[in-house]
């Protein structure tokens, strides 16, 4: 059946009109696609006494639908056969994405079903939601659940060929647990055994929402959206970019993609959300040409006509191509999906659209001196937006001079993402600003008005950061990680290395206002007190490199310094995006530029002799750093302690400095091999674990950056040429090489 004539099926109420829609979109839906081909790794069957329930692979997920959605690519199958006496459940959760706002708001549950063949309403599933995490398992997450409320009453029999919305009031269940049951915090979608007929069923399930429920005849009379306008194709090596210009109407929910190879049949191939006009359709080689037309959708599921088709062709590019084109995707994230008041980054997308994140912002603005650079944005626009931020930061809350980790992107306020304590500063977080900010103020440099005021605001941001004071005593060996003004030092985190924290340090020493003494890089980033060797021994769970030094060989390659066998790899890529790390040695190493190397080398090493046989893992499928997984969020390593079979693409994508020819392998198997899943409008998603059939729903702000950045200092240099020039920097080295000689 045509989407296009799916709402004259619309049996229900329609939905209510949210203007605000787009930034609540994971605040309503609760399952619309899956990003894996066969089944949903947000869910769970099982089945007993005599009935069967098909689900796919050991940890028995439902499988998937792809034939007949209604939503493009697929949606959830459920096929059964009840058994008298027996039971089956189909349980689907829901994703919850890391910083996401909590709660789901609406007082009505909708979900679409369709049957290849009409099912009688008495064979129909039963319903149960629950707020526990594990499903019913209440004993493990306490939490509740309601009693099975029968979906047959509702729509009566269900004909085939057809698709039927279901909407359910909240208010219809009632809590079968101890604990009562609140809609707002669902977790689980329970479908269950009703009647048991004995007759085999397949139901498929589509666009599963919470939302108000609004009877509005006008609207429903009213005219359809507008076509989306401005429709452009760009092919690139396996896919296709169509961009279009946004529908200003209250009534947008979604945007619809249809592709055509012949010129003549349009069908439908994916969607998109109403805040994004941008989708990549992958198309798996080079040579094709597809045509493309964009629908709006609205709360009904009905749809504008089909904008005016734009054409495209893939095509093979060279290596040189392929990174402007992965440097390009990846900055969309902090061009595109910036925050709309201050520029800022966001955290993580999907998230909460409040929150900025100030380490992932300096990130984005050494990103944004790329895009300028590259032509991806014009340095009008480029110097736009750092004005913005700058103008953002300059009324943000600040301690001391330094920021918090987040902030309401509205009011510049902290918001203390990580408990009570977390109300003041993060200055950690903090340097990674201003690394972006010194890199940024030395390119816009030219001599014009506009770019001398913001070279003179910058400066006074990184002038009025007090790095000393987070000593928190004059004769204090090492700095502190937070301070708040309520709690003052309650989180008390010392800063040690070998990891990401060493721009603390140093920029705390180039600081011409604030400077910490040259011997604080041995005292504290380098220290040898007791404290430091359990924090270092903590990261890996061994004790080699717990002296800072490591020395030891592993997988054939010597580390001189680094944590374990060397740690998550944005320990290299944090710290070095604007840091050359060929102009950094001390008395452990040389070259922390060749150290670096080796501790991506052994990353690499590691995921080739696979200790653990994780799926996936290889030559070109390497790269263990920070990441969300399929189990939470995960500073994955190459040890026993933090290897899971998860992939980070950052991981061997920011490496390109020090491993090129081992990462233009890796990213070739990402994007042409994995990136019918993997590739989407920012590049390669956050990560992926192939042992648990899981691929990350997210974008990460700490990740996409780093590989814009770090790629281009592999091609150009660009950005450790812009960070290294600031005269303050210089002036850091020659202090830390001189308190060297002394160490010595």
């Amino acid at each position: 059946m045509s989407l296009r004539t799916l709402s004259k099926y619309f049996v229900l109420a329609l939905f209510a009109i949210q203007p605000a829609f787009a930034d609540d979109y994971y605040r309503h839906t609760f399952f619309d696609n899956s990003l894996t081909a066969d089944s949903y790794f947000y869910s769970f069957g099982e089945a007993s006494g005599g009935s069967t329930l098909a689900c796919v692979g050991e940890n028995q997920r439902l499988p998937l639908e792809t034939k007949n959605v209604l939503t493009p690519p697929n949606a959830l199958r459920l096929d059964w056969q009840s058994k008298p006496g027996g039971n089956w459940q189909a349980n689907v959760r829901i994703i919850n994405f890391r910083n996401r706002f909590p709660g789901l708001i609406g007082s009505n549950l909708y979900f679409w079903i369709y049957s290849p063949e009409a099912i009688p309403a008495a064979a129909l599933p039963r319903v149960v939601l629950s707020n526990t995490r594990d499903g019913l398992q209440v004993a493990e997450f306490p939490g509740s659940f309601t009693e099975p409320l029968p979906i047959g009453p509702i729509t009566g029999d269900l004909p085939a060929h057809q698709w039927t919305q279901v909407r359910i009031p909240f208010s219809a269940f009632h809590t079968a647990s101890v604990y009562e049951f609140h809609p707002a915090q669902l977790q689980n979608i329970i479908f269950q055994q009703d009647a048991g007929d004995n007759t085999h069923h397949v139901l498929i399930v589509d666009e599963i929402r919470v939302d108000e429920v609004h009877v509005n005849d006008d609207l429903a009379k009213a005219a359809a959206l507008p076509a989306p306008q401005g429709i452009q194709a760009k092919g690139y090596d396996r896919h296709v970019d169509i961009s279009w210009q946004p529908v200003a109407d209250p009534r947008l929910r979604r945007y619809m993609i249809y592709r055509s190879l012949d010129g003549k049949d349009f069908t439908p191939v994916g969607m998109q959300l109403p805040n994004i006009t941008r989708y990549a359709d992958f198309l798996g080689k080079s040579g094709v040409t597809a045509q493309y037309k964009v629908a709006a959708s609205d709360e009904t599921y009905g749809q504008s006509p089909l904008s005016t088709p734009a054409s495209a062709s893939t095509r093979e590019l060279s290596d040189d191509e392929l990174l402007t084109m992965l440097q390009e995707a990846c900055f969309r994230f902090y061009w595109d999906a910036a925050e709309p008041n201050s520029g800022m980054a966001k955290e993580s997308l999907p998230g909460d659209d409040r929150v900025v994140a100030t380490g992932a912002s300096g990130f984005g603005i050494m990103a944004l001196v790329v895009g300028v650079e590259r032509g991806f944005i014009t340095r009008e626009q480029g110097l736009e937006r750092l004005n913005r931020i700058v103008t953002f930061l300059e009324h943000a809350d600040r301690y001391h001079g330094a920021w918090s980790h987040y902030m309401d992107d509205s009011t510049g306020k902290t918001m203390p993402v990580f408990g009570m304590f977390d109300n003041g500063a993060d200055v950690l977080e903090s340097s990674f600003l201003v690394q972006g900010l010194l890199a940024a103020r030395q390119y816009f440099h030219a001599r014009n008005e506009k770019e001398e005021a913001l070279y003179r605001r910058i400066s006074k941001l990184w002038e009025t950061v007090e790095w000393d004071f987070y000593r928190e005593t004059p004769d204090s060996p090492n700095l502190y990680w937070h301070w708040s003004p309520q709690w003052t030092w309650e989180i008390h985190h010392p800063l040690f290395g070998f990891n990401e924290t060493l721009p603390v340090y140093l920029l705390g020493i180039a600081s011409p206002t604030h400077s910490i003494p040259a011997s604080l890089y041995y005292t504290g980033w380098a220290s040898q007190s007791q404290r430091a060797l359990e924090y270092r021994a903590g990261w890996s769970g061994q004790q080699d490199g717990n002296h800072y030094a490591n020395g030891n060989t592993y997988e054939g390659i010597k580390l001189d310094v680094g944590v374990g066998n060397g740690g998550p790899l944005f320990f290299t890529h944090y710290p070095f995006l604007g840091l050359d790390p060929h102009s950094l040695h001390d008395k452990y190493t040389a070259s922390y530029f060749v150290n670096n190397r080796n501790i991506a080398l052994i990353n690499r090493a590691y995921c080739i002799r696979n200790p653990h046989h994780f799926a996936g893992y290889g030559a070109d499928a390497w790269g263990l750093s920070a990441s969300d997984g399929p189990f939470g969020y995960q500073a994955h390593a190459p040890d026993e302690a933090n290897s899971s079979g998860t992939i980070t693409p950052t991981g061997a994508l920011s490496s390109f400095p020090y491993t090129p020819d081992a990462s233009m392998l890796a990213f070739k198997h990402y994007y042409r091999d994995l990136g019918a899943t993997m590739w989407d409008v920012y590049g390669p998603r956050d990560a992926y674990n192939p042992s648990q059939n899981w691929i990350g729903p997210n974008y990460g702000g700490l990740n996409q950056a780093p590989i814009v950045v770090m790629v281009e200092n592999y091609r150009t240099g660009l950005v450790w040429k812009l960070f290294m020039s600031n005269p303050e920097i210089q002036t850091m080295l020659e202090k830390l090489n001189q308190e060297t000689e002394k160490q010595r």
